[in-house]
């Protein structure tokens, strides 16, 4: 939450409503559009790599509504009303994470999903990003319980894993992500198994 110097107190994060076509239909508090039963909103994921080519995996706060203490990939958020979805996604890697991205590339743009934990279900079209990243993160530790860096070969084989500990929709982007990486980074290094 952001205050404002208009009006006393915080001003509530707002998500954008989607009908099922994906055109906005209106914004909701976020904190209270995500239930049992979560009407379908805009939301963007993003997987961040450093220099030597790992992937930055994050694990969610114990706090998170949704999902929280399940490992993901670097960061993942809701775009503001009327913001830029890349502004959005460089906003949320530097508030949760303290990083700066380039080269911030989109590659599956009509990514949706449904997945519920239980108690929160998500409902989203979530776009998703892949970039580079700029040195190591600084954590926000309300958004992020723990973070490592991943070879991708390693993070793809724990997507398809039966007993993943990964995401739902970190599990359905990952093979979609891995066949666009060369091309969207080049120069990561990769191993390959035939």
């Amino acid at each position: 939450m952001t205050t404002s110097p208009l009006r006393e107190g915080p001003v509530p994060e707002e998500v954008v409503l989607l009908d099922d076509a994906g055109r906005p239909v209106g914004v909701a508090d976020k904190a209270t559009v995500h239930g049992a039963t979560t009407p379908r909103h805009l939301a963007f994921s993003s997987y961040g790599f450093d220099a030597a080519g790992r992937l930055l995996v994050t694990r969610r706060a114990a706090g998170k509504r949704a999902f929280p203490l399940v490992w993901t990939g670097t960061c993942c958020g809701h775009p503001a009303p009327g913001e830029d979805m890349a502004d959005a996604v460089h906003r949320r890697l530097r508030d949760e994470l303290g990083v700066g991205a380039r080269e911030l590339t989109l590659l599956l743009p009509e990514f949706s999903y449904r997945a519920s934990d239980g108690v929160v279900e998500e409902n989203e079209l979530c776009p998703v990003f892949v970039c580079r990243l700029e040195g190591d993160p600084a954590a926000a530790p309300d958004e992020v319980a723990e973070w490592v860096w991943w070879d991708w070969d390693a993070f793809l084989a724990a997507a398809q894993a039966p007993d993943s500990v990964l995401s739902p929709w970190a599990r359905l982007q990952a093979p979609l992500l891995d066949p666009l990486l060369d091309t969207a980074l080049p120069g990561l290094p990769r191993r390959r198994t035939a």
